[in-house]
């Protein structure tokens, strides 16, 4: 199941730089991951420092 990002997203881009198959991209008031594109890694999770992103 792809991850998703919640509404608690800051805007960083850590989570975008850190993608190894760049699937997320930056929204109109958040970033957004492709769940086509997502592998399921967990590493966007990992590195976001607002717990943003989450299972879905």
């Amino acid at each position: 199941m792809a991850y998703v990002i919640t509404d608690e997203c800051v805007s960083c881009g850590t989570c975008a730089a850190e993608c190894p198959v760049e699937a997320i991209s930056e929204g109109d008031d958040k970033y957004v991951i492709d769940a086509d594109a997502c592998v399921e890694c967990g590493t966007c999770a990992g590195v976001c420092p607002t717990e943003a992103i989450t299972e879905a």
